[in-house]
């Protein structure tokens, strides 16, 4: 079995050496001649996988390690009896922490306000449930979910009254419940003075040319924008008026793409009929020195978000990808590179990111309902 790869998924060889022969290649730039004689095609969020790709190939299986499926035609691969899997919830946890990570880094305490999600599968769904059981007052816009599965459901126009919106929808372009540019003009002008609105999910769920607009009319508003409209060409104008801008890698933890780069072996394993013989407890071994510690005066406030605020900066600095995307926006400026090729290059070098659960907090002083408190973050206090 021939297997091509996207070159940015990790533990690829590890993992699918067993299966066949893996080619891996830049996901971006794949062509029809790079996966001519593959039988099996891995790929993440950047490879559009449709009839121009693999008309003349032999592809009987497509796999993503990732929980988007918008660049892939489902109904070319049923039409041509072509397998294939995505990994949905591998990298939830991932971007959770990435918004967890810039609200502190913008110092905003998110127990007192209002907090609006947008989208509540399984990126969206985790961050109610973290938030809820943290005692935020939520409100939640998902047309696909019932009452029953979500009490905090409202209407759009009352989500985007909240003090801290966060956007987790799929890219949907037709159907009942479109999701392209669910946030234009008139919906970015109702964002209440003083608003936050993080998109970590899909880039043209907000018109980014009618936020350019609005942003130029009012600069109370605060951006955390993860994901853009058009990717990897983005806005330069854009990023300079977002409070933090990074380049799509609000799931590109290490442990994110880990559990992508399983689920897909599984799933290929599966349709071969073979038993899996790798697994990460085999090839991951658990994260040395991870003990935190939190500086005394912050513990003797006794304030939970900024004990909370501190163990998450020790893990997870966010501002370093922010100050990386606007570095290679300088040098684009100056003509000493091209922004697009830098927006991927940032994407595959990104440093390795551990999740909150792989570290231990010791802090005895602690209540047992701050401790717990902290374990919905996902820390483990000992």
């Amino acid at each position: 079995m021939k297997i091509v790869a996207d070159e940015n998924i990790p533990l690829v060889d590890a993992f699918f050496n067993s299966l066949g022969t893996v080619t891996r290649l830049p996901g971006r730039s794949m062509t029809a001649t790079d996966v001519a004689d593959a039988d099996a095609l891995i790929v993440r969020s950047v490879t559009q996988v449709n009839s121009s790709l693999l008309a003349e190939s032999k592809v009987s299986f497509v796999g993503t390690c990732t929980i988007g499926v918008d660049h892939l035609d489902q109904d070319y691969f049923a039409e041509n009896s072509i397998s294939w899997s995505s990994a949905p919830g591998c990298n939830a946890n991932s971007v959770v922490e990435y918004v967890y990570a810039a609200l502190c880094q913008l110092n905003i305490n998110w127990l007192p306000v209002t907090f609006g999600i947008i989208g509540c599968g399984n990126v969206g769904g985790l961050l109610y449930k973290r938030l809820k059981a943290q005692g935020v007052t939520l409100r939640c816009y998902d047309p696909n979910l019932s009452l029953a599965q979500n009490p905090d459901l409202t209407t759009l126009d009352e989500v985007l009254q909240c003090d801290v919106i966060s956007m987790h929808t799929p890219l949907v372009t037709d159907g009942p419940h479109p999701s392209f540019h669910l946030l234009a003009r008139d919906e970015l002008r109702q964002l209440k003075p003083g608003a936050v609105l993080i998109n970590c999910g899909r880039g043209p769920v907000i018109d980014n040319q009618a936020l350019l607009y609005v942003l130029a009319e009012r600069n109370d508003l605060r951006l955390v924008l993860d994901v853009w409209e058009p990717e990897p060409d983005i806005s330069l104008e854009l990023l300079d008026k977002v409070k933090l801008g990074s380049p799509h890698i609000a799931g590109y933890s290490y442990d994110g793409k880990l559990k992508g780069t399983e689920m897909i072996y599984q799933a290929l394993c599966q349709h071969i009929d073979q038993k899996p013989s790798a697994s990460l407890a085999q090839l991951v071994p658990p994260l040395e020195n991870n003990l935190l510690s939190v500086d005394d005066a912050i513990v003797a406030t006794g304030d939970i978000f900024q004990i909370a605020q501190s163990l998450i900066k020790q893990v997870y600095d966010i501002a370093a990808d922010d100050a990386r995307l606007r570095n290679l926006a300088q040098q684009a400026r100056r003509g000493e590179a091209k922004f697009a090729e830098g927006f991927d290059a940032l994407r595959k070098h990104y440093p390795k990111r551990r999740e909150f659960h792989n570290y231990q907090v010791a802090l005895s002083q602690l209540s047992d309902a701050d401790k717990k408190w902290l374990n919905v973050l996902g820390f483990i206090c000992v």
